[in-house]
């Protein structure tokens, strides 16, 4: 379809002449258009990657990415872990984890929290937020507990203070009525994600957990999987499982935050991308005052042999070629602009954050690729109409007052 002489005509065409300065500024502003269209969507795409991903670190890096547990949340601890359960840990081994909604009560405050309990290692996800205390210190019967530091700092304590946990799940009956189970605790660490974690998480030695939950020596709340994806869960989540053994995982309690940011993703990217299709729509207005212009030199190459689809082909390249531009020149300075956003934030004497912190990028290069392309059909498909009415010319009517 695009014969070689076709497009050294559309690029001719795609120039101009001295001439035609009015058609020629129309088309310089369709491609602009769709240069800072696509730079704008890849540098917010790239800034809204950045949160994702920092939002899964810290947060979908603490809390037990997904739980494999028998009824109840009482699971055998066995030696070796079940093969099922080894398959589905893509990251690293599956550990045994102890787990229960707790209430947290110092001398000053009282409030509820998700209290889990681990095997203490080197390459537990906590250890790379800890700002206090080594996960090294907590010793099972030292009955020690490392706090968020928000919550830390709710309860007004500190390393060595004392704290009460209580839970409702296994409380007992006394001669003053039925009471939760319920221990004190000595404050060994603090961590800090940056997240809504740090006021909610408490973690303690799992033996030590077990005990306050009553469990027996060889019972846990179930194991616990490793992803390098936490995303992968919903396709994990439809695998079918041995009898009397269920699954969860971290959407029950961070979901709604998830979904909310692929939301706003979304939107944004939606917006952006009418901006992007407002721009390469510019493009009709600019071929059809062009095809109106060039009636008489359209019917001068139809007279001398050229067809209806390389007449088409012409306009289409004349017109795609501002798309190709645009989007590859957009999305070049977007990348850019993006792996180089904070310094040009800092160069302007903008502080987003009142504490400091930058504003965390990742760009996608996959992402970036289809915005290009995307660009480019949607401005090949404004070309359509256009083209189509310069190959419908007939060089008769166009050359009768010539």
């Amino acid at each position: 379809m695009f014969h070689p002489i076709s497009t050294f005509i559309g690029l001719r065409y795609l120039r101009g002449r001295s001439g035609d300065r009015f058609s020629r500024f129309v088309s310089y502003m369709s491609t602009a258009g769709i240069t800072i269209g696509v730079m704008s969507l890849v540098t917010v795409l790239s800034v809204m990657n950045g949160f994702e991903a920092q939002l899964k670190s810290r947060i979908l890096g603490v809390l037990p990415q997904a739980v494999i547990s028998q009824s109840q949340d009482k699971t055998l601890l066995t030696p070796q872990v079940p093969d099922f359960i080894s398959q589905l840990s893509s990251q690293r081994a599956p550990e045994p984890i102890v787990r229960s909604e707790a209430v947290v009560q110092s001398a000053s405050q009282l409030t509820a929290g998700l209290m889990i309990g681990i095997e203490p290692s080197e390459n537990d996800p906590i250890e790379n937020h800890l700002i206090a205390g080594s996960l090294s210190d907590l010793t099972a019967g030292e009955y020690q507990i490392f706090l968020g530091h928000t919550l830390a700092r709710s309860l007004n304590v500190s390393l060595d203070d004392k704290v009460r946990l209580m839970v409702t799940s296994a409380s007992q009956f006394t001669p003053l009525g039925r009471i939760p189970s319920q221990r004190n605790f000595t404050v060994a660490g603090i961590f800090n994600t940056g997240s809504d974690v740090d006021g909610q998480l408490m973690i303690t030695h799992i033996s030590d957990a077990g005990k306050l939950l009553k469990f027996n020596a060889n019972t846990v709340s179930g194991w616990r999987l490793f992803f390098e994806d936490p995303f992968v869960v919903g396709e994990l989540s439809n695998k079918t499982l041995p009898e009397g053994w269920h699954w969860t995982d971290w959407r029950e309690q961070r979901g709604e935050l998830f979904q909310a940011v692929s939301m706003e993703k979304n939107m944004m990217g939606l917006m952006l991308g009418l901006i992007v299709g407002v721009a390469a729509f510019n493009i009709i207005s600019a071929l059809i005052m062009v095809v109106m212009e060039k009636q008489a030199e359209v019917a001068i190459l139809k007279t001398q042999g050229m067809t209806d689809r390389q007449v088409l082909a012409i306009f289409m390249v004349q017109g795609a070629s501002s798309g190709v531009i645009g989007a590859i020149i957009g999305g070049t300075l977007g990348a850019l602009l993006a792996s180089n956003l904070n310094a040009f934030l800092d160069s302007l004497g903008v502080a987003l954050f009142s504490l400091g912190g930058e504003l965390p990028v990742v760009i996608n290069t996959t992402q970036i690729f289809i915005v290009i392309m995307l660009a480019i059909c949607l401005s090949l498909l404004a070309t359509l109409f256009p083209s189509y009415r310069a190959s419908s010319v007939k060089p008769a009517e166009a050359l009768r007052y010539e």
